[in-house]
């Protein structure tokens, strides 16, 4: 029988300082609630909201509103998190008569669905905006995010994250509208959002894995309540074959039901970051079409949730810097299991080899630790005026607060815990990512034949050699050769269709390397 961990939360007590704010380099967001009403977690209320955001970074709090002055419909949003005094929202930009709004705030893709994140227990800020900045620069939609700081009935209250919510659009998870008369041939196969995840909240319609009733899937976009019965029997009987297959056999099988890269990468910042919820909570995957992106295969992400992660929580292990994330269930007793398929995957030889390459190149690019540091100390330095309002109004730092592994004296403290955390993670993943990328040259002699930049790549993609005899080819998803070319500086590739492919360097000797690239 499983067992429930409750969260006994042992808040420290806080005094709360007035801050006056006038004056920020981030944009300044007003809030304001009709009296007699108050922002809950039940119903949406209708309230007033406007945003300073001056093209010069300085934003003075009697400004006018520059960026949006209108009316929002917002709510109070999370689980656990609720139980922190600084709460975290969800709302929609609205006209007047209560109809959709589509705005771009803050310089965002033009939507009507957002949150206000409000980072607590984490205090360095930034480890939401970190996972997701990663995730783009690996070539993913993740929500994009923009900080700013928070009045609401002109108290201040801190500094707040502005994302996007996970849905399905062309500026998002661009995959397609799958409408309620969408029933049947390939307008019935796509596009779902799902995701696995915890059982609060409104959650509707859900199904249980096949091999594990405490792994629960829900949907996400669009909701069960805004789906068809074919619908949703098409979804739950396609991840039911996925999870069959897998477990039958997945070195055959993989190739036929997802894409590699996406759970390459959600993988290995999953184990990077070692969220203490990862893989079992706030796991979003989505399916396009048959005809569409990535030829209908699931596609693990976005990435969703990580204030408790990087070190940043003091049980079941996830402040260690060894061991695996996706063992979580040999280590903790919960109501949520880790899906089989995650450890499943890595019993396949070919699978095992592309997620070694894929780590090998990441650590080169935006994984590697030079750029990881930078970022991150470039968003303290920017947050640097606006954060110490924000633990004004909230003086926790020095103070322990459910769930951390490590409380700082200072926010420099919480910030070189990360980084060092960071540091650590990584270099025992350099030794423990399995896998074999080196293509039948040994660990002592291995050396890159080639590396290509960027990935993703719109028009052209830039090679590296290490060799003159190496020959090029360009593969598609099934293997197929599609372009060949004698190594050069640069392959053209504004001609092929947005998507996944391979590319292959190869010497007269038999020696090859296997990359994978996304056209955009």
């Amino acid at each position: 029988m499983k067992l429930l961990l409750f969260a006994c939360f042992f808040l420290p007590a806080i005094i709360l300082a007035q801050v006056n704010l006038t004056s920020s380099n981030l944009p300044i967001v007003k809030i304001v609630v009709p009296v007699g009403q108050q922002i809950n977690d039940n119903t949406r209320i209708v309230c007033d909201m406007g945003i300073i955001d001056n093209p010069n970074n300085v934003n003075l709090i009697n400004d006018p509103f520059n960026n949006y002055n209108g009316k929002i419909a917002i709510e109070i949003r999370g689980s656990t998190s609720q139980q922190y005094p600084k709460k975290s929202y969800g709302f929609e930009t609205q006209t007047g008569l209560g109809s959709n709004n589509n705005v771009a705030l803050m310089g965002l893709p033009v939507e009507n669905d957002w949150i206000l994140n409000g980072p607590y227990p984490d205090k360095t800020l930034l480890r939401n905006a970190l996972t997701y900045e990663l995730s783009r620069k690996m070539g993913h939609y993740s929500s994009r995010f923009r900080f700013c700081e928070l009045l609401i009935n002109n108290q201040y209250l801190g500094v707040y994250i502005l994302l996007e919510r996970i849905k399905r659009d062309n500026d998002r998870v661009n995959i397609a509208r799958l409408d309620q008369d969408d029933l049947a041939g390939d307008s019935l196969t796509g596009g779902y959002i799902v995701k696995v995840d915890k059982l609060t909240g409104e959650v509707g319609t859900t199904w249980n894995s096949n091999f594990s009733n405490e792994v629960v899937f829900q949907f996400h976009d669009p909701e069960s309540d805004e789906l068809q019965p074919a619908q949703v029997n098409y979804i739950q009987s396609y991840i039911s074959d996925f999870e069959n297959a897998i477990q039958s056999n997945p070195e055959s099988n993989y190739l036929q039901w997802i894409e590699p890269i996406s759970f390459y990468d959600f993988f290995i910042l999953q184990e990077l970051g070692r969220t203490v919820d990862g893989y079992r909570s706030s796991s979003f995957m989505y399916k396009d079409k048959n005809s569409g992106s990535f030829q209908g295969k699931l596609v693990a992400g976005p990435m969703w949730d990580f204030n408790l992660s990087y070190g940043n929580a003091d049980y079941c292990e996830a402040f260690e810097t060894t061991g695996w994330q996706y063992n979580f269930d040999q280590i903790c007793n919960f109501t949520t299991q880790i899906p089989f398929w995650w450890k499943r995957l890595l019993d396949a030889p070919s699978y095992r080899n592309g997620l070694r390459c894929r780590w090998n190149e990441l650590r080169e690019g935006p994984l590697h630790t030079d750029s990881l540091f930078q970022w991150i100390d470039s968003m303290s330095n920017y947050l640097q005026n606006a954060r110490i309002r924000n633990f004004q109004k909230w003086p926790i730092i020095g103070q322990y607060v459910n769930w951390n592994a490590f409380v700082g004296n200072t926010y420099q403290e919480d910030l070189d815990f990360m980084k060092d955390y960071i540091n650590q993670r990584a270099a025992w993943l350099d030794i423990n990512i399995p896998g074999n990328c080196n293509l039948g040259l040994s660990e002592s002699t291995f050396e890159p034949l080639i590396s290509c930049y960027p990935n993703p790549a719109h028009d052209w993609i830039f090679i590296k050699g290490n060799k003159s005899d190496i020959r090029i080819d360009v593969l598609d998803m099934e293997g197929k050769i599609i372009m060949s070319q004698p190594i050069s500086d640069a392959l053209n590739v504004e001609n092929l269709t947005k998507g996944m492919y391979f590319l292959r360097g190869a010497t007269l000797t038999g020696q090859q390397q296997i990359l994978r690239f996304i056209k955009q």
